[in-house]
């Protein structure tokens, strides 16, 4: 696909290509990453001013996003990307095979700092959610300011840079330019910018910005990070599309090929009808979400991974109100689960109060089913992201359902995130969705396609 950048891109390029240290703190569907890619890109082939590039990135994101992106445009071809992620074997495989970008997770940065030690090798850095580094006292934090002079180049890619307050803001800028705006030691930030706000006799639970102090801060670091909402750019459509690729591990991918597989030879796609098609596809669409009904209606897990990337997903939203799309009532537990670990307020949408206590910013995740939230609620006032954890093949309750919050009164530009298993059925549905057209043509042709890819690897193992 050619890439034709937006100007607030292009212009998020050029800073990237001439400052050595740069926050970009972008909307989550602002396009952070293929910006850095084109800057990478240049910066490597036609400016030969980087050698050894070094993502760090989310787990879910480590494994297949940076990759995809790559794969998705022309003009990115030429760089090579290797994920350095798994066993330490593994990983140090992958340190050892030549590539332009290495890409590995915000966990292991304290193992690789301690495996190359002097030897550091990479001299541009990228931080793909930047406010995961905001804790001065974490591990990861630390290992990357021992390596800081050795890194030439640093971008730090984030949509909410201060998620729990501007006391966040001094690790991230600490890393960009070695205190030289917001001081060496966070206790004389603190002391300069902020006031005691909650507190008890012995101990102060929350600090406050003094009068004038954010504007302070804004200004101090105005010329080393570039912060841009997705809705002040008119340019952009009012509503973005953003698919997560979900890579499965090696047992859930030898799980989900085995139970389709198994599912798949029984039938003979000659005499497919809608009926057993949908009944296949709900399976295997059950199968990407991470767990199965058995005879007795039981639910058996099966995997993770989705779950992991929506966790990672809704982190990267650093506190931004999410509606959340669920297709099978064990979607909607093994998330409440999930999401029952974290401090985020959490209801599923049943009554009158749950639709105002939404549009009043009550609540952070909203759960519902498409069926049932699909028509005549607006929820446009309670926030612009939509989550589908998993969709089904109605083209009707999918647009109904995005309008929730895509519809006269919303004031920010709505992005809909698709969690998509990649070589799975999700792939199938979101391809019908995006085409709007007969969506039971297409679960029949694709359902089709299925068997008989099958079909034809059993022919070759036999």
């Amino acid at each position: 696909m050619k890439f034709v950048p937006h100007s607030y891109q292009r212009y998020c390029i050029n800073r990237v290509l001439t400052d050595p240290a740069l926050g970009l703190l972008l909307d989550m569907g602002l396009g952070k990453t293929v910006i850095t890619l084109t800057a990478i890109n240049d910066l490597k082939y036609n400016r030969f001013a980087v050698s050894k590039v070094l993502v760090v990135a989310p787990k879910k994101v480590a494994e297949s996003t940076w990759v995809k992106e790559k794969d998705k445009w022309d003009h990115l071809q030429l760089l090579r990307i290797i994920p350095a992620l798994g066993s330490a074997a593994k990983r140090i495989r992958a340190l050892n095979t030549p590539a332009d970008i290495y890409v590995i997770n915000r966990e292991n940065i304290p193992w690789l700092v301690e495996y190359y030690r002097n030897a550091w090798p990479f001299d541009m850095v990228v931080i793909d959610e930047f406010s995961s580094f905001k804790n001065h006292q974490a591990k990861r934090f630390k290992a990357l300011t021992w390596v800081r002079p050795h890194i030439n180049r640093i971008v730090g890619l984030t949509g909410t840079p201060a998620p729990n307050g501007l006391l966040d803001l001094w690790a991230q800028v600490y890393l960009l330019d070695n205190g030289e705006r917001l001081g060496k030691k966070i206790t004389h930030f603190r002391e300069r910018y902020f006031e005691p706000d909650r507190r008890d006799r012995e101990r102060v639970f929350t600090y406050a910005p003094k009068p004038g102090g954010e504007e302070v801060i804004q200004r101090l670091i105005g010329d080393i990070c570039v912060s841009m909402k997705a809705e002040d750019y008119l340019e952009l459509p009012d509503i973005t599309f953003n698919t997560v690729p979900v890579v499965l591990d090696n047992k859930a991918q030898d799980a989900y090929d085995m139970l389709e597989k198994d599912m798949l030879l029984q039938v003979d796609e000659s005499t497919i009808d809608v009926g057993s098609a949908a009944v296949l596809t709900n399976k295997l669409l059950q199968l990407c979400n991470g767990a199965l009904y058995d005879e007795d209606r039981k639910v058996v897990e099966i995997h993770k991974c989705k779950v992991e990337a929506f966790m990672e997903l809704v982190e990267g939203l650093n506190g931004k109100p999410a509606l959340v799309f669920y297709n099978f009532q064990h979607d909607k537990e093994r998330i409440k689960q999930a999401l029952s670990k974290t401090k985020l307020r959490v209801r599923e949408l049943k009554t009158p109060q749950d639709e105002t206590d939404w549009n009043n910013r009550e609540i952070d995740i909203l759960l519902a089913h498409p069926a049932s939230a699909a028509y005549g609620l607006n929820l446009q006032q309670g926030g612009n992201h939509v989550i589908w954890f998993g969709l089904n093949w109605s083209l009707e309750l999918y647009q109904q359902a995005n309008k929730r919050l895509h519809r006269q009164g919303q004031t920010e530009k709505v992005i809909i995130h698709h969690l998509t298993v990649e070589g799975g059925v999700d792939e199938d549905v979101v391809a019908a969705l995006a085409n709007k057209t007969s969506t039971q043509d297409e679960l029949m042709s694709a359902l089709k396609a299925r068997i008989e890819k099958i079909q034809e690897k059993e022919g070759v193992q036999q």
